[in-house]
């Protein structure tokens, strides 16, 4: 199985970013997915999630900002991220969500860089 995160880069406070998350060797349908961040030195978080029926959560500090969304069909989950601060600059992953962990190996994840 690998997930394969995709989408960020460096773009200013202020601005958008769409990251994507495509799945091999597994199917996602049946799965909640999240994303998570890891900032410089700090632990791995859980930002926002998606259950298989389409119900959302986030973290306080994205909610209004970030949207999780999924595409079956094609495998994948979204992450769209609006009003970007500095203060969500990191390492952006995907996996799969369950009550005892992740459910995958991590993979390389994408940065994301906001500058003030």
């Amino acid at each position: 199985v690998q997930l394969q995160a995709s989408g960020g880069g460096l773009v200013q406070a202020g601005g958008s970013l769409r990251l994507s998350c495509a799945a091999s060797g597994t199917i996602l349908i049946t799965k909640t997915m999240a994303w998570y961040r890891q900032a410089p030195g700090k632990q791995r978080d859980l930002v926002a999630s998606i259950t298989s029926g389409g119900s959302r959560n986030y973290a306080d500090s994205v909610k209004g900002r970030f949207t999780i969304s999924r595409d079956n069909a094609r495998n994948t989950v979204f992450l769209q991220m609006s009003s970007l601060k500095p203060e969500d600059t990191a390492v952006y992953f995907c996996n799969a969500d369950t009550q005892y962990g992740v459910l995958y190996p991590w993979g390389q994840g994408t940065l994301v860089t906001v500058s003030s």
